[in-house]
């Protein structure tokens, strides 16, 4: 992932942010709570990215329940659309109701349907209302962990956790 987003791998102790990389398929691994554990003992701003979306039963929606159980509660500003045939296509940005639509291969982003909107019309409430108890500029204060899908060989995710990892403040 960090070729992708052309980022470097680095203790946490000396980092600016932090990655937590969330198999599907695998779960979370006790190294990874121990890092959680110190990422938010030194409040580092934290994104959890949940991969391998294709190859499990488990949908980004049910892990990032449980990586709210395992770690802390997490925020889900975007959920994932499947295409026909089942897999990954498209993202739904729940703030403003865009879809970032992939099946081209490239980002292009759209106004939902009525029928989407109608799809994530709680799960939106829920964000939204997380969001405003979060308070402003909560992710950057290593307070608000969002959770975000990255489907490896796709551009899908890459944008969105980059937006994020623009907005954490280099202290170096």
């Amino acid at each position: 992932m960090a070729d992708a987003l052309n980022i470097e791998s680095v203790e946490l102790d000396i980092a600016d942010g932090a990655i937590f990389i969330v198999s599907a398929s695998d779960g979370i691994v006790n190294a990874d709570i121990t890092s959680w554990r110190l990422a938010r003992e030194l409040y580092i701003p934290s994104l959890v990215v949940i991969t391998e979306l294709s190859s499990s039963d488990i949908d980004f929606e049910d892990m990032t329940a449980i990586a709210s159980k395992m770690l802390d509660p997490v925020v889900t500003p975007h959920l994932v659309l499947h295409g026909d045939d089942g897999s990954p296509a498209a993202l739904i940005e729940l703030q403003s109701l865009l879809i970032h639509d992939y099946t081209s291969g490239t980002n292009v982003t759209q106004p939902a349907d009525p029928e989407h909107i109608e799809l994530v019309q709680e799960f939106r409430e829920e964000y939204l209302e997380q969001l405003e108890d979060a308070g402003e500029d909560s992710f950057e204060a290593g307070l608000l962990f969002p959770a975000l899908p990255w489907v490896e060989g796709t551009p899908i995710g890459i944008a969105e956790i980059t937006g994020y990892l623009k907005q954490v403040p280099v202290i170096r």
